[in-house]
This record gives C-alpha cells, structure tokens and sequence, in this order.
C-alpha cells in the first residue's frame, strides 16, 4: 500500500480501479482471473509474447533495411527483453500464484523493471527503462485486443489519474463511469479543479509524481476530504473509506432537507444564496438545492468543448436554457474569461504568444481585442436577456478605461440590434468582477459606474500574494485568510455601500463554510458558491447570528497571518455547526 498527499478539490471517496491517462490509452478491465481459467490465461501470454515478438521481428527488418543494421538492433534488443527467461516466469508467477489477469501481471512485472531502472541512476539504464515502458505498451495491446477502451468508450466505473487534466478534457468526463480523478499537477483553484466541482466527483490535483507507481486496474482511494490518493489499500484501509463513503452518502441525505429552507440567520438576516455554474444542465442542481439564482454563470465551456469560436446561436440556446430553469430568479453571466489555464484552439495562437499569460491577455482585455468575439457574446445575452432577469459581468477589469470600453461596445451592440430589428433588453444590469488589487483600491470609483460588484476571490488572492494557483510548489503561501485579501475585501464592500450597491462574493472563498461567519461579518449579503455546497451553507446560516459574524470579524482584523485566521474560523465553525466536527 502507498499514499499520496494532494490538493483536495471536490469532496468525496471514490474506491475502484485505476484508468491511466498519458502513460495508456487502454484500462486494463480485470485484475483477476477464476483459478479454473489460470492454464488458458497463461496460453495467451505466451500467444501475446509470441506476437509481440513477430511484430519486432517485423520492425527490425524494415529499419534494418532502411536505416541501417545499428537501428534494427534497438527492436532486436527489445526481442532479447521480452523473451528474458526470469522476467517471463515473473510473470506466469503472479498469474499461477496469485490468479492475477496477464493484463496485470505484465503490467506489474514491467513497471517494477522500469521503475529499478530508472533508480540506477545511470543515463544507459534510464533509457533502458523507457524501453520496458515500450514492451509493456506493445504487450498490453496484443493481451486486450478490441477489449482496449480510451476514455471516451468506458463501459465500467473507473477512477482516472494523469499528469493533468484541460478543462476540455476534465468537462467532457462521464460522471456514469468516472468516479473521481488524481492528478500529479494543479492547485485548487485552477479550471480543472473548479470543473471537479461541477461535475461533484471526489478530486485531488497537485500530488507530485506518482503515475509510475500505479498499474491500471489496481485498486485505488481518493479521499476528496484530505486530499489522499491509496494505492493498492490493504483489507483494513479498505474497509474503513467503505465505511466513510457511506456516512458521506448518509449525511448528504441529512443535508437534503435543508433544500427548501430560506438561508436566513437565527437573527432574522436573510442571506441571498446562489449557484456558480459551468454548464447549462448544472442549473438542476441549483433548483434542486434551493438556490436564489445563479451567481457566476460562467460561459468559458462554450468555448472549450468545441475548441472553436461558438456562434451567436449556440450563445443564445445556452443561456436561454439557463435563464428559463432559473424561472426569474437571477443568473448572472459573466462574460468570456479565457486564460493561460483555460486555452481553446481557436484562440491558443493568440494567447500562447505571452511571456506570462496570467499577467498578458486573458479575460477582458481578450475580448476587447476581439471585438467580433466580444460582439457576438454580448448580442446573445441581450436577446436572451427577453426571457428573464439576467445580469451581464466584465471579469478581470483593472482600470476605469477598460470598464468604459466595455460598456461602450454594449452601448453599440444595442444599437446595432435596433438597427437590425431584433428584439433585445436594453436596461440590463452591468456589473464587474473584483479579481485584481487595482480594482479593490480603485473599488468607490468603480462602484459609480457599475450596477453592482462580484468579489472573485481566487484571482484576488493569487494576484495580491502573487501566488501562481495553479502551482502545488507554493500552495501553502495560497490562502484566502491571508490578512491583506480579507482588508481588500472589507475595503471593496465598504465602497459598495457608501454608493448601495450590491456586492457578491463567487469565488472558492464563499465556498468553504469556515470562511461564510467572516464574510457575513464583513457585511457581504450575497454569496454564490458550487451548488453542491448550497445545503451545507444553509446549515451555518441558519445556526449564525450576524452578531457573532461581526465578533469574528472584529477578532480577525486583530490577527496577522494566514494560519491564525483559518484555525480561528475553523474552531469557530464548530461552535456555530457541531456537524463539521465530523471527519468523515
């Protein structure tokens, strides 16, 4: 058994056995064969070694013909390999002892040869190692024959580990047969891991090198809680995350009741509760859960799916399908915020050409160097603006000009829909995003010019303690209760108010429960958070007074470091919800 710390990103356990992205495109579907069927799996070991011998044979001859004899000795050096008489009986060896499937056995047997190779430390043996990794992949694929399967033709539940996910690849998962996903790269609040929450499978990003420990088909744990990745767990582990998993299944039934209650405080504070969205069918979730509208309906997976520029249609039928779940709550779109994390086709030229794409052209200034683009969005919202109460919001604005720009391509897409005839909402609230120190300095002049503002708490974070988010090699310095992002945030909201004007707080921030008594106290009203985490935060509202709220804001202005903040909240939480004492 081994254990890897990660990131958590999405709660949950998740048990099953190993898919492996990058180092295959195959999963290996059984681990063990019947003991009465052990004779015929060996048989066709040694039908898959016999093959994969002909087929090197084949390509000795072709580069020795072509390329000279010195390169049809490297496929002659495989054959050597593959035909080694103490690796061969390794590996009857686990299939006659252990009744493991040939897929498995071989898989194993060649991982550990790899793995010892790349231990010498020797660069003769290093390449060596890649040489067994190549045999593994050749036998693997002559052993599943059409029983291979890629990701996109799952037909069993499996648990995916990669080197990294895009946010393409990670929203078109199919929550039927992927239960969770590890990754060795990430940070908590990259695309990637925000899509974990989406699609609400237990994830954890930012463990480190592990893929070349893991076989596919072994049986793995994610535990979506602390951030843990189990390999190949023993009887007594094993067990135990059952055990957890059930208790998490049983308390989201506890916290289903809470769907129809109103997120008001013991006191009487009614707290506007509403649901960050990624994709269209994800508004199901919102309903279901009783949420006051859609808080940050981002529109980045229009985009993704594609890898191409969608059109104003495609625009259109998205954002009607939301606004028409909704039934006139509100849903606020926020307009293309593409980045160095978030990189579709169509655009990876353009974008690719920074030196430092979190720093160059991402979010707004994207759009406004692609007015067309820009265009064609915004005419989508104002005509589907018709069917509802939907709001439009600029992510990523820094300056006064930028805002301005914004508004005035606004002011001439209306235009030009009234020249055009079609029918639009002109009077459609304009709101902005606060993601970067400049707009939270700036915050009263803004707040002059906008109908309202939204806290994105993950940009502001990694912006004012210039911590990548997306590197797990500086996440301890990544936190939201770092003393100068909670003073942004008060600062942002006192400028709101001197000028009554609403503000949200929609990033990860507003998410976690131990943060939610803070904000409250900082006079935030309005919350937008990952739908699966609305009845959790209907709990601590209704068990929240905002005198106590504003008590621990008072306590945590007096406190000067990250640390002190979150163990603070934490052991204030479980004053407020008993519940969260639960280690689940």
């Amino acid at each position: 058994m081994m254990i890897k710390q990660g990131i958590p990103v999405s709660p949950g356990v998740a048990i099953g056995p190993a898919f492996i992205m990058g180092n295959e495109d195959y999963r290996i579907p059984q681990r063990f064969v019947r003991i009465d069927d052990v004779e015929k799996e060996l048989q066709r070991l040694d039908a898959a070694i016999e093959q994969v011998c002909f087929e090197l044979g084949e390509h000795e001859e072709l580069a020795s013909d072509r390329l000279g004899k010195q390169y049809g000795a490297i496929f002659a050096a495989h054959q050597q390999l593959i035909q080694d008489p103490k690796m061969i009986s390794e590996i009857r060896e686990l299939i006659q002892d252990k009744c493991f499937s040939p897929e498995y056995a071989t898989s194993k047997v060649l991982e550990q040869y790899a793995k010892l190779f790349q231990s010498l430390g020797n660069q003769y043996f290093a390449e060596r190692s890649a040489d067994i990794v190549d045999l593994q992949h050749r036998m693997l694929k002559h052993l599943l024959g059409e029983r291979r399967e890629d990701l996109s033709n799952l037909t069993e539940p499996v648990l995916i580990l990669a080197n990294n996910l895009t946010p393409s690849e990670t929203a078109n998962l199919d929550k039927k047969h992927v239960l969770g996903f590890v990754t060795e790269a990430g940070g908590r609040t990259s695309h990637t891991a925000i899509l974990a929450g989406a699609l609400e499978i237990p994830a954890i990003v930012g463990v480190g090198e592990f893929l070349s420990n893991v076989s596919g088909g072994e049986m793995i744990i994610i535990d979506g809680y602390h951030g843990e990745l189990i390999i190949d767990p023993d009887e007594a582990v094993l067990e135990r995350f059952t055990a957890s998993r059930q208790r998490h299944f049983e308390e989201q039934e506890r916290l289903k009741t809470y769907a129809d209650l109103v997120p008001e405080t013991r006191d009487g504070e009614r707290i506007t509760l509403m649901g960050n969205i990624e994709f269209p069918q994800e508004v199901e979730h919102c309903v279901e859960r009783g949420a006051d509208g859609v808080g940050l309906y981002r529109t980045e997976f229009l985009y993704l799916q594609e890898g191409k520029e969608p059109t104003e249609q495609v625009h259109y039928e998205a954002y009607c399908e939301v606004v028409q779940s909704m039934q006139g709550r509100p849903v606020v779109i926020r307009t293309l915020d593409l980045g160095a994390d978030k990189i579709p086709g169509a655009l990876e030229k353009v974008l690719l050409q920074n030196s430092n794409p979190m720093l160059g052209l991402r979010s707004i200034r994207l759009s406004l160097q692609n007015q067309p683009l820009f265009k064609t969005q915004l005419r989508a919202i104002l005509r589907a603006a018709m069917l509802g109460d939907i709001r439009i919001m600029f992510p990523l604005v820094s300056t006064l000009r930028e805002l301005r720009q914004a508004r005035m391509l606004l002011s001439d897409v209306m235009e030009d829909l009234e020249d055009e005839g079609i029918e639009f909402r002109r009077d459609v609230p304009v709101g902005m995003m606060v993601e970067v120190p400049s707009a939270a300095i700036l915050a009263e002049e803004f707040a002059r010019e906008v109908d309202f503002f939204s806290i994105g708490t993950n940009d502001l974070i990694q912006y004012t303690l210039a911590v990548d988010r997306a590197d797990p090699s500086v996440a301890n310095l990544y936190s939201a209760g770092d003393p100068a992002v909670i003073r942004l945030i008060q600062q942002v909201v006192q400028a709101a108010h001197r000028e009554n004007k609403p503000v949200t707080v929609c990033g990860q921030m507003s998410s976690e429960p131990r943060f939610l008594p803070l904000l409250i106290g900082l006079g935030i009203r309005q919350v937008s958070v990952t739908p699966a985490m609305i009845p959790e935060l209907k709990e601590v509202i209704r068990n929240l007074d905002v005198k106590h709220a504003n008590e621990i804001s008072s306590h945590v202005s007096g406190l000067d470091s990250a640390r002190d903040v979150e163990n603070y909240l934490r052991g204030e939480l479980h004053k407020i919800c008993p519940a969260y004492a639960v280690d689940f």
